[in-house]
């Protein structure tokens, strides 16, 4: 199946690449089996007009988390939120998870518990419920993996292809602010290193440190969506930044994008922040992970329905492909869009 007649280094292909190599040649055989990969969540057919949609996340300690600063329940939380985002982002409802833990003997029973009261939290808070999973040993630090399960109707299921020329490009919520919560949480992480006796100052970035530990997932704006009657022609959930995600869509879809800066939501305390930190903040919207927000493009027909909306943002539209994907900034000034986002190799 493989034909391996050199060493490939897997930094040389990055994630969305190691996974489209490994899985091009996969066929689906099953008739129920509606999407494989590709997609924030696989679809299985689950007959009279029902599908059912599957992902699954994983969070590794010192790629993905940071005990030195993330609190276990925290943790047990925002690990369900980052695979019911995936649900939602398919206009699905998350009904059931699993959790798989793998942990060194330096974690307790009770440091157990205290993962698993953020995931009970989390379950209750979405309404789903943890139905099984599994426990390992790991000789070094923690893992946890999280796969849920949510249902749709198959017309309503909406996917990454469906955006076309002229569509309009949305956002929920805001952007960047998750990404500079653990920008001052590695800067204090630092100092604390540096001098024991120095407490850590976090009290006047309570919003974006809240983002990075503790996010929410946009399931109401998406509620809000389908009272109002708007089916979004293409969606996604914005994990590993509004960048990463503008080129999913576009690269399934077929479309160019274009975004204007002065539209992206920016948090108040995100934008001082970014400047503080010498960062430009249309940077970090656009390369800023762990929003878990949703990206989607609607027909212009539905832009009425779509502004009374409250946390529903207008960027930019959706072009013809071979104009490609670029910004405007505030002065006008014309951007391309690069790859900016999370890089798990």
């Amino acid at each position: 199946m493989f034909e391996n007649n050199s060493r490939t280094e897997i930094s040389e292909l990055g994630e969305f690449g190691l996974i489209k190599r490994l899985t091009e040649g996969n066929q689906l055989k099953k008739e129920s089996s509606l999407m494989g990969v590709g997609d924030d969540c696989a679809v299985i057919d689950a007959g009279a007009g029902m599908s059912k949609v599957v992902t699954t996340d994983m969070l590794v300690e010192g790629v993905h988390f940071d005990l030195s600063y993330t609190p276990l329940k925290h943790l047990g939380y925002k690990s369900v939120v980052a695979s019911l985002s995936d649900v939602y982002a398919m206009n699905a409802t998350p009904e059931q998870i699993t959790v798989s833990v793998a942990m060194s003997n330096r974690f307790s029973v009770e440091a157990m518990e205290e993962l698993y009261e953020g995931i009970y939290l989390a379950c209750d808070k979405y309404g789903v419920d943890l139905v099984g999973g599994d426990t390992s040993n790991n000789k070094q630090g923690l893992m946890i993996s999280v796969t849920a399960i949510g249902t749709a109707k198959t017309e309503d299921i909406i996917y990454r292809n469906g955006a076309q020329e002229n569509d309009l490009i949305c956002v929920t919520g805001d952007l960047g602010a998750a990404y500079m919560g653990l920008q001052i949480l590695e800067r204090e992480k630092r100092i604390f290193l540096e001098n024991p006796n120095v407490q850590p100052d976090i009290q006047n970035y309570d919003f974006i440190v809240g983002r990075q530990l503790k996010p929410e997932c946009a399931n109401k704006e998406l509620a809000a969506l389908n009272i109002a009657g708007i089916k979004p022609t293409s969606m996604i959930d914005i994990s590993d930044g509004l960048a990463s995600e503008l080129f999913h869509i576009a690269e399934k879809s077929g479309i160019g994008v274009v975004i204007y800066e002065e539209k992206l939501p920016i948090d108040q305390q995100t934008f001082d922040t970014a400047i503080e930190l010498n960062l430009n903040p249309p940077t970090v919207a656009f390369s800023g992970g762990e929003d878990y927000e949703l990206l989607f493009t609607i027909k212009q027909a539905d832009f009425e329905k779509i502004k009374g909306i409250k946390d529903v943002h207008v960027i930019g539209y959706c072009a013809p492909a071979i104009e490609g994907m670029y910004s405007f900034t505030k002065s006008g000034t014309k951007l391309s869009l690069e790859k900016q986002g999370y890089k798990a190799f």
